[in-house]
């Protein structure tokens, strides 16, 4: 327990931690980390750009979180009997020497949502990485694959980044989703099938390894093994006469980066507050004493798969560094060739406010443009902007006006219904008009559907209109181009009703007052006249016929 570290890098083994001293290509990756996490939701040309970084994959409750905190040296993660890891934990382990660099000596913890507090009590980071997944799935036991941030720095730990995923489950407990296998393994899978991700593949050595989850589903995504760590932990509780002595030669299922063999502390350990400390002695003094893992001293204990993994990782990162760079070269080639097509940074509030009286003018100014025809960006494949809404008045609307007839679900028997309704016991000598205006009111309701879909469809073509209604300077300002759109479909919304109303209102009036006056209408005496033309149409040629008779 007291080795000290070299200038080669060997493994460094303090009272509380194991830890490996690398050079700094790991802290860059822990700070490109730091600039990605706040614009992978916005920027979507950064999804494809993958870092470098250890993925811990494992069944509930094989052991991973004892295993992360052997290799920090602290107790800050969740424990329990159910699923405790239900959101991907990106944690990066920061070496930093007491008092260099910061006036601050102790160890501490920073989330990526807090950035501006440090936690120096481990259990209080606890306590915050539960609160922040019962903020994001509840208190149920349903996961999440949206990501917590937390930065260790101290002395005691490596230099590296790591991710701690959900543990594999086979069957929903309790008020566990029923599909929560399939969540947590596609969560997994977006993880591990990444090229630059190493596998750290946790199994416990009191279950079938050969049938393990995690290594099954490493296999899945490496074949070859090139990317994956075999970490087989709880070797203290094996039954007797068992040993992992040929999977950790790699005998059984074969990994190019081999096998590491732990022993964690177990449930009753960690209730009996048994410390990190004591743990590591005691895994020492297990593989020191168990005849069946001499031999193997590179390939059992923490401070082995401290050492193994900075090894890996390091060799690792510097495979994948010249693709990163060109990436990240072309990105930022594409980032400052966009940037100057925004202009020159506005300093003064004044300059920002002629800046935003002319973006309004000029987007009010095309807006007019289109509705008038005399847009620069007319196009000859369809109608739009005030031909379409001239299309819809003169032809939509129009068509579906003369759709209507008028003796729709009238019959013959209606009228004749209605006519005795409005007689009541007397025998009508003239028809009454009662019986003709309530019969006419019902079917002139029919035209407020075709007069609403004009409405609606006028409405869409507007809203159309708004949205391409682009200018160059609105590409610049995103946030004013979206509140621009908000502002302007509100008004336009706003003004949805208040027509509704008028058109309902235009409706009612054509109802309440039947205009018999109008020329083409026929009423009692026009009708009357029109019989007594027809009767003496036909009596002049009868008359005529007899006279040429005689």
């Amino acid at each position: 327990m007291g080795k000290k570290s070299n200038s080669n890098g060997d493994v460094v083994q303090s009272k509380n931690s194991t830890c490996f001293i690398g050079s700094s290509v790991v802290p860059l990756i822990n700070k490109l980390q730091d600039i990605f996490a706040p614009l992978g939701d916005i920027d979507d040309r950064l999804t494809g750009l993958r870092l470098p970084q250890v993925a811990v994959i494992g069944s509930q409750s094989s052991g991973k979180s004892s295993v992360l905190e052997a290799l920090v040296g602290r107790d800050f993660l969740p424990r329990g009997t159910d699923i405790c890891t239900r959101r991907p934990l990106l944690l990066q382990l920061e070496k930093r020497t007491i008092g260099v660099g910061d006036n601050d000596s102790r160890e501490y913890g920073e989330f990526g949502h807090l950035p501006d507090k440090r936690f120096y009590d481990f259990s209080a980071i606890r306590c915050e990485i539960l609160g922040e997944t019962a903020k994001e799935v509840g208190v149920n036991k349903g996961v999440s694959d949206k990501q917590i941030r937390l930065k260790i720095c101290s002395p005691n730990v490596l230099n590296i980044t790591l991710v701690d995923l959900p543990g594999i489950t086979k069957v929903p407990v309790g008020d566990q989703p029923s599909d929560i296998e399939a969540r947590i393994r596609n969560m997994i899978m977006s993880y591990i099938k990444q090229e630059t991700s190493i596998i750290l593949a946790v199994s416990p050595a009191n279950a079938d390894l050969a049938n393990s989850d995690a290594l099954q589903m490493a296999k899945e995504v490496d074949p070859t093994g090139t990317r994956t760590i075999g970490v087989i932990t709880k070797l203290d509780i094996m039954d007797k006469g068992t040993d992992a002595r040929n999977f950790l030669l790699g005998k059984v299922i074969p990994l190019r980066l081999g096998y590491v063999g732990v022993v964690n502390r177990s449930q009753q350990d960690i209730n009996n507050k048994r410390s990190i400390e004591e743990a590591l002695a005691y895994e020492e003094q297990f593989f020191r004493d168990y005849h069946v893992y001499h031999g193997l001293s590179d390939r059992c204990g923490i401070p082995q798969l401290a050492k193994k993994l900075n090894q890996i990782l390091e060799q690792h990162i510097r495979n994948v560094l010249p693709t990163l760079k060109t990436d990240l070269n072309s990105h930022l080639v594409a980032v400052e060739k966009e940037l100057r097509t925004y202009g020159e940074a506005l300093e003064s509030n004044a300059e920002r406010g002629v800046m935003l009286l002319n973006v309004l003018t000029k987007y009010s100014e095309a807006f007019s443009a289109v509705v008038d025809g005399k847009s620069e960006a007319m196009t000859t494949k369809e109608l739009s902007g005030g031909a379409r809404i001239h299309h819809i008045f003169q032809s939509i609307f129009v068509k579906s006006l003369e759709e209507v007839d008028p003796c729709e679900d009238l019959s013959n028997e209606d009228i004749r219904i209605a006519i005795h309704n409005a007689t009541g016991p007397r025998n009508a000598l003239f028809v009454p008009e009662v019986p003709f205006e309530v019969l006419v009111r019902r079917q002139i309701a029919r035209l407020l559907d075709p007069s609403l879909q004009c409405l609606r469809f006028v409405y869409d073509e507007l809203i159309k209109i708004s949205r391409a209604c682009e200018t160059f300077e609105m590409r610049r300002f995103l946030e004013l181009r979206r509140r621009l759109e908000d502002v302007t479909a509100r008004f336009l919304r706003d003004g949805v009703k208040p027509a509704e109303r008028m058109i309902t209102n235009l409706i009612e009036m054509e109802k309440d007052y039947i205009n018999s006056s109008h020329p083409n209408f026929i009423g009692g005496t026009k009708a009357v006249d029109m019989a007594q033309m027809e009767l003496r149409a036909m009596q002049v040629p009868t008359i005529t016929s007899f006279l040429f008779y005689v």
